[in-house]
């Protein structure tokens, strides 16, 4: 049994025991246990149900899990609290594809909404997918204002690399045609320079949505709790806030200490060409901490701008979505704008994070981060690569070299796959998201859902890696490049945890880490691989305290 260490006091009685437990511990010290004790919110102990029972006092709670799968809790390495509390607030409108699978129920949704709404009231819709829910056009202007001529209405696209809105909603924002492009976005104008309500990129494409999307501070307690009980719900202990807004820092600090967080954040900014911020890097604690600036090297591959050495295929489809013929994609920056945004945050000890999908813009990135290590680098740097859609298997190997580490959305698999085969790529998206590559290359890899564009769902992540089966469930994509299910679950525990400098505090159940864990309906290891993603969440549990039971 692993004993108390030397900062408990001797002889005192763990607060809380787990017993009658199946722990999947991700420690490979010690794969399985029955039995764990808590003490200051730490684990103090792991060992069978008799021996850890010995441990106990007369206060000590004791929860028996009947036989149940625990797993250290879920971490979400590339998540959006900051945003995603207004996406499923109360002033936001679900029209994404989950929600609303088809064009009918999209119009059908708005045309109910602008109905009901009072004169004035913004309108924000999120999740329009025109890959997705086939038979959606683009959103004009003209389009909104015939649709709601008394009210600002804006709506994101699924990927929240675009978005579109009326009027009134280019007024209350304030944007005219001598307003500047925020840096690797812009606000499309006309032939006369004047702004036609569609924004592309982050923050632009954000900063369209308005007020729905951007609450006053005083809101945003109630929007954090709310948003702290979804992620919980689906066993979430550590979420990444990869471009959290330099404003909203005091604000999530301060949630995180009160008592209604449930979920541990890793935030990192939005970056800029110029340092533009006054944390430290590392600053906070374990319930909130600032370790990290994000970056967009290109966009989203559901709106065509991703970075590629080949063009997307040409169809109905890909015209439905605005593209040309033999349409490519191309970076948010010069190499030269990339370097100078690199060059801004590495050598003050910022971990960067960069949104990459396309080969030509990895390739981009390698040379800048190359080139910026050379100079300013550091032996653990731990940069990141989010998304890589179209990363090769030598671009994984450089990665390596580099240092690089990467975390990949699989999730598309499932929700896009088939239209990346059939409609996008063709054969070249066997190789999407290729999880198997970057082990192979010897990188440390985590899974995320980048929420709001996927709901936030570890379990389906670890299905999609292990299968690699899309969603209609008539396609495997590359069944090469499947992972195994230790590498998957690592994915989304303490490789998670270690891509957001936090291993050494959560991501396995190990004597003096947080009793962070989440209980299961079912063992991942005892179902077939295809219903993985339908395992319930019966618990989490944050420092050994409940922070949901279904």
């Amino acid at each position: 049994m692993s004993t108390t260490p030397a900062t408990e006091p001797a002889g005192q009685a763990p607060e809380r025991i787990f017993v009658n437990a199946n722990l999947i511990t991700v420690d490979p010290s010690r794969p399985r246990a029955e039995a764990l004790a808590v003490s200051g919110g730490r684990i103090i102990a792991l060992g069978d149900s008799d021996e850890i029972r010995a441990l106990g006092g007369p206060d000590t709670d004791i929860v028996d899990l009947g036989g149940r799968t625990a797993l250290p809790g879920f971490i979400e390495a590339h998540g959006h609290p900051s945003v995603s509390m207004t996406t499923d607030g109360p002033d936001v409108v679900d029209i994404r594809p989950m929600t609303c699978p088809t064009a009918e129920a999209v119009r059908a949704r708005i045309n109910e909404t602008v109905a009901a709404a009072e004169p004035g009231v913004p309108l924000a819709f999120v999740g329009w997918d025109t890959l997705l829910q086939e038979g959606l056009g683009e959103p004009t202007r003209a389009w909104l204002d015939e649709l709601a001529p008394a009210n600002p209405v804006a709506i994101l696209q699924n990927s929240a690399h675009m978005s579109w809105g009326n009027s009134l909603a280019i007024k209350a924002i304030g944007l005219t045609r001598d307003t500047p492009d925020p840096a690797g976005c812009h606000f499309e104008r006309d032939a006369d320079g004047e702004p036609t309500g569609k924004a592309v990129e982050a923050p632009a494409s954000l900063m369209m949505i308005g007020t729905p999307l951007n609450p006053p501070a005083d809101r945003a307690p109630a929007l954090l709790a709310n948003e702290h009980e979804v992620l919980a719900a689906r066993g979430l202990t550590t979420c990444g806030d990869l471009g959290l807004k330099a404003g909203m820092r005091e604000v999530c600090a301060a949630f995180a200490r009160s008592p209604e967080a449930r979920v541990r954040v890793r935030a990192y900014e939005m970056s800029n060409a110029e340092l533009h911020t006054d944390a430290v890097p590392g600053q906070g604690d374990a319930m909130f901490r600032q370790i990290g600036v994000k970056m967009w090297a290109d966009g989203s591959p559901w709106i065509g701008n991703i970075a590629t050495s080949f063009p997307y295929l040409t169809n109905d489809r890909t015209a439905a979505i605005g593209l040309g013929p033999d349409h490519r994609g191309c970076a948010n920056y010069t190499a030269e704008q990339a370097r100078a945004i690199a060059e801004a945050y590495l050598p003050h000890g910022w971990q960067l994070a960069c949104h990459v999908h396309g080969d030509v813009a990895v390739d981009m990135m390698l040379d800048v981060f190359e080139k910026v290590l050379d100079e300013h680098g550091r032996p653990d740097h731990r940069t990141r690569f989010e998304h890589c859609g179209t990363m090769t298997r030598e671009q994984y190997r450089r990665a390596a070299e580099l240092g690089i580490t990467c975390s990949l959305f699989v999730d598309h698999i499932y929700y896009w796959g088939d239209v990346l085969v059939e409609s996008l790529f063709g054969e070249r998206a066997e190789d999407w998201a290729n999880a198997r590559a970057a082990l192979d290359a010897g990188i440390r890899i985590s899974f995320h859902n980048d929420s709001p564009v996927t709901p936030v769902e570890p379990l389906r992540n670890i299905q999609v890696a292990v299968t690699r089966r899309t969603r209609s469930g008539t396609r495997v994509l590359g069944p090469q490049n499947r992972v195994t299910l230790d590498e998957a679950i690592r994915a989304e525990t303490i490789d998670s945890a270690w891509q957001l400098q936090s291993e050494h505090e959560v991501g396995s159940l190990e004597v003096g880490k947080h009793a962070d864990l989440v209980v299961l309906n079912d063992d991942p290891y005892a179902v077939d691989p295809d219903t993985i993603g339908d395992i319930q969440v019966l618990a989490t549990y944050l420092d050994g305290r409940p922070t949901y039971t279904a």
